[in-house]
């Protein structure tokens, strides 16, 4: 959601990010699995790439506008709860990287907030089908 205006490095940033946050609890369960696979799929990555590790610390300067920050903030958080457990290790990395693009933890409240929301909506409209 709202990635496709990332340019490819930070595509390829973002990728990286999501996976990070995946295994920041140690499990990487089916349902991250799937989320993970369609954000590949919204952003047209290689198929072939392969997310590695990247610091936190300097992603400011690879996200390096407002609205592809908040587009990685909220995807990060809709990946956090992917399983229906936003974990403690996956929301200390969401801080840490909030911290980085210069996000308070009200904005990040009001942007996790709006998230919970979406994915409630998401399940209501499942459930009509």
């Amino acid at each position: 959601m709202f990635l496709h205006q990332l340019t490819q490095d930070q595509r390829e940033a973002f990728i990286c990010l999501a996976h990070d946050v995946v295994v920041s609890d140690g499990v990487l369960r089916p349902g991250e699995q799937m989320l993970m696979d369609h954000l590949r799929n919204e952003i047209n990555l290689a198929p072939d790439f392969e997310p590695h590790y990247i610091p936190v610390e300097g992603i400011a300067n690879i996200f390096d506008n407002h609205a592809a920050r908040i587009a990685v903030i909220i995807n990060l958080i809709r990946l956090g709860y992917a399983d229906d457990a936003f974990e403690i290790e996956e929301q200390f990395l969401l801080q840490e990287i909030c911290r980085q693009f210069d996000i308070g933890p009200d904005q990040f409240s009001v942007i996790e907030n709006w998230v919970r929301r979406l994915i409630s909506l998401e399940k209501e409209a499942r459930a009509f089908m």
